[in-house]
């Protein structure tokens, strides 16, 4: 049995205590909130102990592993911390802001020897996993065009303000959920080599980030051109698209 504490007891951190419910060998036992009087009664609800730090939770014997569901610019420290701690962790996407800090946090999990996963949970849908494995099987030839769009709403219905702050969202709605398409993408034809991007701004700020363009280069493949729209309303929704000629894997 695999115990773990999770950091975040918000509405994605709400959905993670529900998905773990069902997972056999695998429960939550302790959760943190900054806010005692929004995450206490969600930890009494699911039975967990309770904590306003991340320090209590790691102090806690009973915890075995750690998942992270907090704003993205928390996320280094807090891998880093469970690092040290000697415990396995599971970070929401995206996993960090820059690469600078991508590359610390699996660094220090790396040096402590625990395995770090993030949660880009769409590369398990059925849809994701059956294009896959056609690629695989070479089913569809020479990859040429590959395409993916997003049309969000989780983003207006569960909105919570640091969502909608250029310093958690420096890309608006590709921060939080067009990360997914960029996910797929990788998932599908590999990771990219090189990188540019190219904002457009319509209206000026505290306006909408209006488009994001991505050029992708991938090792496997002549250059990767992916155009990302990414619209963020007031509200905290998102819509976003991307396309990519690519040749398989």
């Amino acid at each position: 049995m695999i115990t773990a504490g999770i950091v975040g007891l918000g509405w994605w951190g709400r959905m993670l205590l529900e998905a773990g419910q069902g997972i056999p060998g695998f429960r939550f036992v302790h959760g943190v909130a900054r806010h005692a009087e929004a995450g206490a009664p969600v930890a009494a609800q699911h039975g967990l102990r309770f904590s306003t730090s991340l320090d209590a939770l790691l102090a806690d014997p009973a915890v075995q592993a750690v998942v992270l569901a907090t704003p993205h610019s928390a996320h280094l420290a807090q891998i880093q911390a469970v690092a040290a701690a000697g415990k396995p962790v599971f970070c929401e996407k995206p996993l960090t802001l820059t690469r600078a800090e991508a590359v610390a946090a699996v660094e220090a999990c790396r040096a402590a020897g625990v395995p770090l996963a993030i949660g880009h949970n769409r590369r398990f849908l059925p849809t994701i996993q059956a294009i896959k494995a056609i690629i695989a099987e070479g089913r569809l030839g020479r990859l040429l065009h590959v395409e993916g769009h997003s049309s969000n709403l989780n983003s207006s219905q569960n909105f919570a303000p640091w969502r909608a702050d250029p310093t958690e969202s420096p890309a608006g709605g590709l921060t939080g959920t067009g990360v997914h398409v960029l996910d797929a993408f990788t998932n599908l034809v590999g990771p990219a080599r090189r990188v540019s991007t190219q904002l457009t701004v319509q209206k000026p700020a505290p306006g909408a980030l209006d488009s994001l363009s991505v050029l992708l280069g991938s090792p496997t493949a002549s250059p990767a051109r992916w155009r990302r729209f990414g619209r963020r309303r007031a509200t905290g929704g998102s819509m976003s698209s991307a396309t990519a000629p690519a040749s398989r894997r």
